[in-house]
């Protein structure tokens, strides 16, 4: 039995949702973006992904989102694809978002299911065709259901995956059977969207991670894939369960990741700033426990 080759993912494979930096007086930290770029893909991420949950894009403006993808765009060159988030509950604002990224030099936008008004999957299909009518740019449909209280359901992803410019998703679902159902009925270049999931969903075809712990571990987030690319599968699973102590630690402690990266980063020397509100930082105690979980990963 022979098989056709893959695709090559359209962002790269190891992407990271990465933090926004700010000063420590809450103000958009351009310089500090451009340095943190430039570091996590100097480390193995292929990709960026701006403006996410991660970026923390409920609380920057439009002017503020437009502003980091130029920067970042300038500090990586071509070296690294650049994802914007453009994604609200409003699709008018949502389309101006997604022509303001393209303007700015993005590579492609991460599109989120609108949130809060919790519309039909109609409604969802509509929304998602008019943003990708749009924009020249290829969209990442961004399928987190946890957050915005309404899934992208898997017949509406095999509807929307023959649209020209709906060529991926990030999938925080936790339908493992409903994102394989997806992968078998379409080509969109699935990307796991929860760390702990970024090898399980790698060997079942997805092209690769958007992933939040890539800020503070790019290259061990990266080495997972491609030890599994190079067919050493149990080194991979032993890469993976390597990473699980921080994964558990930043994504499930109670904490947003945006919190738990931005904690950690400071402690590296390495730009982030404060978050913005309704977020409060990690206090003392939770960020050394979270070096300790970092140190014990880099020293083992």
């Amino acid at each position: 039995m022979t098989y056709a080759a893959a695709p090559a993912p359209p962002f790269g494979r190891a992407l990271c949702a990465m933090i926004t930096p700010f000063t420590e007086e809450g103000a958009l930290d351009l310089p500090g973006a451009q340095r943190l770029a430039a570091h996590l893909v100097a480390q193995g991420c292929e990709g960026l992904v701006l403006s996410g949950t991660t970026g923390e894009s409920p609380t920057t403006s439009d002017a503020e989102k437009a502003d980091l993808v130029r920067a970042v765009r300038v500090a990586v060159g071509e070296r690294a694809s650049v994802v914007a988030g453009v994604g609200t509950a409003d699709t008018r604002h949502t389309i101006a978002l997604a022509l303001a990224a393209e303007k700015a030099g993005a590579d492609g936008v991460l599109l989120v299911t609108p949130y809060y008004s919790r519309p039909p999957q109609d409604a969802v299909e509509a929304h998602v065709r008019q943003v990708a009518d749009a924009t020249a740019l290829p969209v990442m449909l961004y399928d987190i259901p946890g957050r915005t209280g309404t899934r992208i359901e898997p017949e509406t992803l095999i509807r929307l995956a023959g649209h020209p410019r709906i060529v991926a998703v990030k999938d925080c679902s936790y339908d493992f059977l409903g994102t394989q159902r997806v992968l078998a009925a379409t080509d969109l270049a699935y990307y796991a969207g929860c760390d702990e999931h970024n090898l399980a969903l790698y060997a079942v075809g997805a092209a690769g991670c958007v992933s939040t712990v890539a800020n503070v571990v790019p290259d061990r987030v990266r080495a997972v894939l491609d030890a599994f690319d190079a067919g050493d599968t149990g080194p991979a699973a032993a890469l993976q369960r390597r990473l699980t102590p921080l994964i558990a630690h930043m994504m499930s402690a109670g904490l947003p990741g945006t919190v738990t990266a931005k904690a950690l980063l400071t402690t590296l020397g390495l730009p982030a700033g404060p978050v913005r509100a309704p977020l409060l930082p990690a206090d003392p105690r939770t960020t050394t426990a979270l070096r300790t979980t970092y140190d014990r990963l880099i020293d083992g």
